[in-house]
């Protein structure tokens, strides 16, 4: 049933991923009217959301950003299946980093990165950052239920030459490859929700208690690896700009927990500057305190 679905939809995905973008907008505007107006799709998860991290904002304003998340969020449907298609350049060009020398004196020193980003902007279009930089691409994802799908979205991540591996697989790897002196740049989701019993501390996530997700943290103290957090702006529909923005050199010297907190807070002033742009579809407040 799982390769019957693949084989259903994929040759529908690569269609549409052939078509221009404009058209492709076209298509996403007919989606927010049938996702936010006609079907709500998780309309209830996403009110309760802004609900808890807007408590003070009216019902009208918490309504608007509800209607531009979903008019982003489906744009960045349509931008991740052009994922599949898209070129270089044309990827280049709609995806910048503004400090992108950054990085030199690292990568001059043998120094692995740590980028930690969050479910914000464009995430999938991150994978062009590997032809920026000299440093070989690291990208961590959480494997999809469906084989087919998931060799999938391996495939379209890595087009652009960085290494997709799984959360579990990353922590071998990175040590495997500093012992041979290879030198690294891991770019890892770091705002995922921890399952009920499988976390080591809490923290305020947008002024909510929640678990947190520490592993990021936890390698780059046992790697001793400089971390960084990928703030990244949606200029207009369909163009990004994001910055390098250091969070530690020294990350052995700093209190267990401080990498993650240096994180969340610069998650959550993207969040709170221009909240349509975060993943507010997601059940990321589920475990509250």
């Amino acid at each position: 049933m799982q390769r019957l679905l693949y084989l259903i939809i994929y040759p529908f995905l690569w269609g549409t991923s052939l078509l221009p973008l404009s058209i492709l907008y076209i298509k996403s505007s007919v989606l927010y009217v049938i996702a936010y107006h006609i079907i709500g799709y998780r309309k209830k998860v996403v009110m309760q959301n802004l609900s808890l991290t807007f408590p003070s904002e009216t019902e009208a304003t918490k309504r608007k950003i509800a209607k531009q998340f979903y008019k982003h969020l489906c744009d960045l449907i349509f931008e991740s299946i052009k994922s599949l298609t898209i070129s270089e350049a044309a990827m280049r060009k709609r995806f910048q980093v503004e400090n992108i020398d950054m990085l030199t004196p690292y990568y001059e020193k043998g120094q692995s990165i740590f980028l930690m980003a969050g479910h914000y902007a464009n995430w999938e279009w991150s994978g062009i950052l590997t032809t920026m930089f000299d440093y070989e691409g690291i990208a961590v994802y959480k494997p999809l239920d469906n084989p087919y799908f998931d060799r999938l979205v391996k495939r379209t991540r890595s087009r652009f030459g960085p290494t997709v591996v799984t959360n579990k697989a990353i922590v071998p790897m990175l040590f495997r490859k500093k012992k041979k002196g290879e030198t690294t740049l891991s770019y890892i989701l770091s705002d995922q929700t921890p399952k009920r019993d499988a976390y080591k501390h809490r923290d305020l996530f947008m002024g909510i208690d929640v678990p947190v997700f520490t592993g990021t943290e936890e390698l780059a103290k046992k790697l001793d690896f400089p971390v960084f957090y990928l703030q990244v702006y949606k200029r207009k529909r369909g163009y990004y700009t994001s910055k390098l923005i250091p969070l530690t050199d020294k990350p052995k010297e700093l209190p267990n927990y401080a990498i993650t907190r240096k994180f969340l807070d610069a998650l959550e002033n993207q969040i709170r500057e221009t909240p349509q742009y975060y993943l507010w579809s997601h059940k990321r407040w589920k475990h509250r305190a």
